[in-house]
């Protein structure tokens, strides 16, 4: 008998957690447990994947292919998020009228977030790994690991044959296999987490910001299209398929929420399915993590431009302007976890003059927004990763076309 796909199984989980949110209503609260066990599963060998794949990429790399790839990602990084704060901008200029009916906060809590430059910079290095490790601060965990792959990589130029990187190699395929293990429970978790989700906030809820849900859906949708037409035109690959390659790992960022969780699924499927050797997946997926949030982007933008005119406050060409720089430097290390578009709009607001109580206009409906926002961010680190990967000749046109 035909076994169902991980991809069709997770799609079913999520439809049947839609009909048991919406059948039993504030009934099913009590199944959340099982999505958060899930979720708890799934965040256990994080740090360490994370660790172990970055520090297995950079150590492989000599001085020059390290700067090489380096300075590729950055740029695509950039380029793909400063477009994607852009069509927000835009999209919210033209479609959005300010009109918002009033609605139920929801339980978010929303804490303000007061940081100077020189903050945001200094907490970008540990002083205490393993404390950064047990606070699951990922921007820290990259930037050691980063570090700590140079030092092996200097180390395995003096000494060939490192025996670290091979022991390293076997460590992060044990860590993989283990998250293999885990993932075949994924459908129920997110039955669980969907049906909670769905139940206790209820579409009644959406329906006021529906609007700004589906114009920023619609923007993600063609920030999407335009990024996987263009990846196909420089890959020289046809686009539906890799449409569907990326199906598996979108499926499971839009119910999940979570770049970080979405993390695993992302580099598996790049490396299986789209063809990326290890050594640029390895690399980029990671870091695009916390880097490059081209949903979180839109969403900042967007949400910008709706707060300003639901308050009746002006945007000139100069705001729009530094809506779209702000929303762009904002998603250099963002919270990959659910409910990080809420602290990252904590940064943007204020600096921009509106009322930091505005955000609470979209808390009801961060966890819809976030199914969008963390599609995006996935996806377009694996579309990044390809170009990249046909750049040095690492994409693996067998897998690929397979």
């Amino acid at each position: 008998m035909k076994t169902i796909s991980m991809t069709k199984q997770i799609l079913i989980g999520a439809f049947l957690g839609i009909l048991i949110g919406i059948i039993f209503k504030e009934k099913v609260i009590g199944i959340k447990i099982i999505g958060d066990i899930f979720l708890r599963m799934l965040m256990m060998p994080v740090v360490l994947l994370v660790m172990g794949a970055v520090i297995e990429a950079v150590g492989n790399l000599d001085y020059h292919e390290l700067g090489r790839i380096g300075g590729k990602m950055f740029f695509w990084f950039m380029i793909s998020t400063f477009l994607a704060a852009a069509l927000g901008m835009v999209l919210g200029k033209i479609f959005m009228s300010g009109e918002i009916a009033s609605v139920t906060q929801g339980n978010y809590i929303v804490e303000t977030v007061d940081q100077s430059i020189y903050d945001i910079i200094l907490n970008f290095f540990p002083s205490n790994i393993f404390s950064s490790m047990v606070d699951s601060n990922m921007i820290q965990v990259i930037v050691f690991s980063v570090i700590f792959g140079v030092a092996l990589s200097a180390w395995n130029a003096e000494h060939k044959d490192c025996k670290f990187l091979v022991m390293l190699k076997e460590f992060n395929g044990i860590i993989l296999k283990m998250i293999t293990i885990i993932m075949k429970i994924a459908p129920i978790g997110i039955c669980a987490l969907v049906a909670y989700t769905t139940g206790s906030t209820g579409i009644k809820v959406i329906i006021p910001l529906m609007k700004f849900l589906l114009i920023f859906a619609v923007g993600s949708c063609l920030h999407l299209i335009f990024v996987i037409l263009f990846v196909s035109f420089y890959c020289k690959v046809n686009p539906i398929r890799i449409a569907n390659k990326l199906s598996r790992m979108t499926l499971f960022a839009f119910a999940t929420t979570s770049s970080a969780i979405s993390l695993p699924i992302k580099m598996e499927d790049s490396e299986k399915k789209l063809g990326v050797s290890p050594k640029v997946s390895r690399l980029v997926n990671p870091l695009g993590m916390t880097l490059n949030s081209n949903g979180l982007a839109m969403y900042l933008a967007l949400s910008c431009i709706m707060i300003a005119q639901f308050y009746g406050i002006e945007i000139s060409a100069i705001n729009m302007i530094k809506i779209v720089i702000l929303s762009t430097l904002a998603c250099l290390g963002t919270v990959a976890v659910p409910g990080g578009g809420l602290i990252a709009l904590t940064m943007v607001v204020p600096s921009l003059g509106l009322p930091l109580e505005s955000i609470a206009l979209l808390s009801g409906i961060d966890w819809f927004s976030g199914m969008f926002r963390t599609v995006l961010n996935v996806d377009i680190d694996a579309l990044i990763a390809m170009i990249i990967a046909k750049d040095e000749k690492e994409l693996d046109y067998q897998i690929l076309n397979s």
